[in-house]
């Protein structure tokens, strides 16, 4: 198949040939939400920490003696239902998160969302997006001139002047094809990507 390509003033140029397989694909919903819930789990960090009834700081003696009170029998006060108790079924930092994938229906699910956006015209393929010096203003020019204020660019190769250039901007994130997830390309309203980050895509998923 064959994508649109604008240059960096947003005139059309010539069209791009693409793999059928990962710019073609049909949307499969169930895929894609089972592909992008698996990244955002795997990302999760097990970092919180609760206290169990035996963990809490506390006095074993017994609150309270047993009968005649008129109140509920108490034994000590690291009791879960008590204010300051411990946790009964505690989050612990060895929790795993992480969902399982198989390469082949993460490949078929990149490729069903990037079939998706070529479709939805939110996928816009340019010759090359540079700027000469690490300064934001000249970045912002840029992706003004192509018709683009917020997005997802994709490069081949990033520098160090694209990378400091664009950096501060809230919604603008450049990235390599080899950071290229399934969370970013559904998040972002314009995915602007370079014909060699095409051919790179290619490699990788078709």
């Amino acid at each position: 198949m064959e994508l649109k390509v604008i240059n960096v003033q947003g005139q059309a140029v010539e069209g791009l040939q693409a793999s059928e397989g990962l710019f073609g694909r049909e949307y499969n919903e169930a895929l894609v939400h089972q592909v992008v819930t698996a990244f955002l789990a795997n990302a999760r960090s097990a970092n919180r920490a609760q206290k169990t009834r035996a963990e809490v700081k506390h006095s074993t003696k017994k609150p309270w003696r047993q009968k005649g009170t008129g109140r509920a029998r108490s034994g000590m006060t690291s009791s879960p239902i008590w204010r300051g108790g411990g946790r009964t079924f505690p989050n612990s930092p060895d929790e795993n998160f992480s969902h399982k994938v198989n390469r082949k229906m993460f490949r078929a699910g990149m490729a069903a969302i990037l079939s998706q956006l070529v479709r939805d015209e939110r996928l816009i393929v340019v010759d090359n997006f540079a700027v000469e010096t690490p300064k934001t203003k000249e970045f912002v020019g840029l992706v003004k001139s192509m018709g683009i204020e917020q997005g997802l660019f994709i490069t081949n190769e990033m520098d160090e002047n694209l990378y400091l250039s664009s950096r501060n901007l809230p919604n603008v994130l450049v990235i390599e094809t080899q950071q290229v997830d399934p969370y970013s390309l559904l998040r972002f309203k314009k995915i602007v990507i370079t014909r060699d980050a095409v051919k790179q895509l290619e490699e990788q998923w078709a």
